[in-house]
């Protein structure tokens, strides 16, 4: 592919930053809120953080149907749908929330999963033009976008919650709000053409599943957001119960998602210069010191920094393991691997956050910190493994 082909790789990418801008802010909102919602209208104290667990599974109930759609579709027109939920999601969240109806938030924390299904492809999307080179950086440009959107999504919880007589619920009509707007920046997006929906061409699933690289990939992928998850969810209640006010407890979330998207603007560029393994290893290995952190202390400078190695720790991770992912595919078959993917991560996503709440209830807060640390370990494993087995077959070639 010659340099040319990157010029709209790099306007999509630009376009998909925006859109991730806006479409990002969604889970934060419903990060920083659902678990204290949840909390104030569930029966169950033990479900406080359900709504956000339906988040993530929303997130990979979506993935699957989000590809097949925009396969046949094509990316614009299938984020126009997926916008469409957002703005659905944000509207039953804030009746749910004035009612005091939990199932009925958790219905609206769902959609806003299924929306997120969509905006975790904008990453993939970006690489769909882009030339190998230049795949990190525009993976990296998107994920800045939530930079943004780490500023947006905390913000708008502080100076909507008490907009209404209902706390909270004009937060989560500002969330549908955010993805109404995305709908004009996506617009811009230059889309390839849809595959042919009746192609077989590319290798069968099963085949492309069974590649050690990409079973690395997608096991890094799923340890790192996984972690994150089930750390950043438990924050916000450990940080309440431990006496500090709901507005440091959401600024504690805006600092982690600020740490989680700030390093994209030089990840991209650090993959390039030390490889995607080393990034991806380093980014689990902070992770591993926010456990050590949350450990140390429970005061608002304990959290705080926990959730800004977590942030970084998780960027480099992800970034990582997403390039990894891009690796282990034929054109034509990209659409299959990256719901693949998804679904795997976001399915295990689900599980960590709702065992976060549970565990949270159950054991306390140092036990959620003490769980880290064996699947760092079993990840980096991974990590050398495929790491020393790449680099003997790239010897073994050149003998």
């Amino acid at each position: 592919m010659s340099p040319i082909d990157d010029v709209t790789a790099r306007r999509n990418a630009r376009v998909l930053a925006c859109a991730q801008a806006l479409g990002g802010a969604s889970p934060a909102i419903v990060i920083s809120l659902g678990g204290l919602v949840g909390q104030a209208i569930a029966t169950d104290k033990a479900l406080a953080t359900l709504p956000v667990s339906i988040l993530q599974l929303g997130l990979a109930f979506g993935t699957v149907p989000a590809a097949m759609l925009m396969r046949r579709l094509g990316r614009r027109s299938g984020y126009f749908v997926g916008a469409s939920f957002g703005v659905l999601a944000g509207c039953v969240a804030a009746l749910g929330t004035a009612w005091s109806a939990f199932a009925l938030f958790c219905a609206g924390t769902f959609l806003a999963g299924i929306y997120g299904s969509f905006v975790q492809s904008y990453r993939f999307a970006a690489t769909d033009m882009a030339s190998e080179e230049f795949r990190p950086r525009a993976i990296s440009w998107v994920m800045a976008g939530g930079l943004a959107a780490g500023i947006i999504g905390p913000q708008l919880v502080i100076w909507t919650r008490d907009l209404l007589d209902v706390p909270f619920a004009g937060a989560f009509l500002g969330q549908g709000a955010l993805a109404l707007a995305s709908m004009a920046i996506l617009s811009q997006l230059r889309s390839t053409k849809p595959a042919p929906v009746a192609s077989a061409s590319g290798r069968p699933l099963g085949e492309l599943a069974r590649q050690p690289r990409l079973l690395m990939a997608i096991a890094t992928g799923i340890v790192s957001y996984g972690l994150m998850s089930f750390l950043m969810t438990a924050t916000p209640i450990a940080m309440v119960g431990c006496g500090h006010s709901v507005g440091t407890a959401a600024l504690g979330i805006q600092w982690h998602i600020l740490a989680m998207y700030g390093p994209s603007f030089v990840t991209g560029s650090l993959i390039s210069r030390f490889g995607k393994e080393t990034i991806t290893a380093s980014g689990l290995i902070l992770i591993a010191l926010a456990a050590v952190t949350g450990l140390a202390g429970i005061s608002v400078a304990h959290f705080w920094s926990g959730l800004i190695l977590l942030g970084v720790g998780w960027n480099f991770a992800f970034i990582g393991s997403t390039s990894l992912v891009t690796e282990c595919y034929r054109p034509e078959e990209r659409t299959r691997v990256q719901a693949l993917n998804d679904f795997c991560v976001f399915g295990s996503v689900a599980i960590a956050s709702f065992t976060s709440g549970k565990l949270m209830a159950a054991s306390g807060w140092e036990l959620l910190n003490w769980l880290v640390f064996p699947p760092v370990a079993g990840a980096l494993i991974l990590l050398y493994w495929q790491s020393r087995f790449r680099s003997r077959s790239v010897r073994l070639s050149r003998a």
